[in-house]
């Protein structure tokens, strides 16, 4: 950070699709780029010391390989925005065969950053990237399509450093559904988990893996809260009361995972900020500090973290990226949080959470 900048603690975040960017765009994470959200060098400038690192697999009815990314954007909110257009659930093969191939990226990145860069499997392993500024990558799937049912794959992919996984995206599998791209529009928006979905929880919870309830409707959002023994954890959700998106949470979701002592990571996305849900940069950096306001006070300040979608949408025109963190924890400073406040929106309650599952 620049000279006079405020020493404000260190930012894990609970979302980013980094991974894919690089492999979209053949930028390097190691050098300053203008492309994207997230690269070492604006993570160190803006205080990022980590986050989530979702395994997200296109759907290849979807991304045209052909196509550009602005192409295939349009062309997923087409899709994805009206369930009768959904394709049908991606072959296990395909999914296993693209997730092993972004799952190897982030072991060669780690390999590559000389210790810069490290992939944490404990909550005690994040505390100590963060104590000593090495930057933790936490492995997490947006989408359970890699898993057979049996379990096999899972624990392959747990050995191997998976620790967080997200039941569907905005589409259905063989263990969930989705909310759709829709706005505005309740999350009550199709069924909940199925039968291998029921038993995918529990064997989330029997090897303490987080289960990401961003992105599942909400019948399924309570199959999983009546079946897992693990706080409840929205990853990168906000709130339904100030923007009507079926990927906000509701006052009673926010209530379950008050309850369950759990966490949820603010979304940076402009359309689910915006009370008109438009994909419009121009939202201040206020508006952010609002839906955090909402979450603690419904939740109280345990429960709220930072879960930014970094590289997986489209991001206020007054943070514009990872370099521009401190503008949110300075504005929050300026609403009255105060310095122990602000260590747990920025990692303390994600360390927390962690621990506990």
């Amino acid at each position: 950070m620049s000279a006079g900048t405020p020493a404000y603690p260190p930012i894990f975040d609970g979302h980013n699709d980094t991974i894919l960017s690089l492999v979209r765009t053949g930028r390097s994470f190691f050098e300053r780029s203008e492309v994207g959200h997230i690269d070492l060098p604006r993570a160190r400038a803006g205080g990022l010391g980590g986050g989530f690192f979702a395994i997200y697999l296109r759907d290849p009815s979807v991304a045209d390989a052909a196509a550009t990314d602005a192409a295939v954007l349009e062309r997923a909110l087409h899709i994805y925005s009206d369930e009768a257009r959904w394709p049908e659930p991606m072959a296990l093969d395909y999914a296993q065969s693209a997730a092993l191939g972004l799952f190897g990226r982030l072991l060669r990145l780690e390999r590559a950053s000389a210790g810069a860069v490290r992939i944490v499997r404990t909550a005690a392993e994040l505390q100590a990237c963060l104590d000593a500024g090495v930057f933790a990558v936490l492995i997490h799937f947006e989408g359970a399509e890699p898993l057979d049912p049996d379990g096999c794959a899972l624990d392959v992919f747990h050995a191997a450093g998976l620790r967080s996984v997200g039941l569907t995206h905005s589409r259905r599998n063989r263990y969930a559904q989705g909310v759709p791209f829709a706005f505005p529009r309740s999350p009550d928006t199709g069924p909940g988990l199925t039968d291998a979905g029921k038993a995918l929880v529990r064997q989330l919870n029997e090897r303490r893996i987080v289960i990401d309830l961003s992105h599942i409707t909400e019948r399924g959002f309570w199959d999983v809260a009546a079946l897992s023994d693990a706080p409840l954890v929205a990853t990168h959700s906000n709130a339904y009361a100030l923007c009507p998106s079926p990927r906000n949470l509701t006052d009673r979701q926010l209530d379950a995972i008050r309850e369950r002592r759990g966490v949820v990571g603010l979304n940076f996305h402009v359309g689910f900020l915006r009370a008109d849900g438009a994909r419009d940069p121009a939202v201040p950096i206020a508006r952010l500090v609002e839906h955090i306001d909402y979450l603690v006070d419904r939740m109280g300040i345990d429960c709220v973290a930072l879960g930014s979608d970094f590289d997986g949408a489209v991001m206020p025109a007054d943070l514009r990226d990872a370099s521009g963190l401190p503008r949110l924890l300075q504005a929050l400073a300026e609403r009255g949080y105060g310095p122990e406040d602000l260590r747990r929106i920025a990692h303390g309650n994600w360390v927390r959470v962690l621990r506990d599952t």
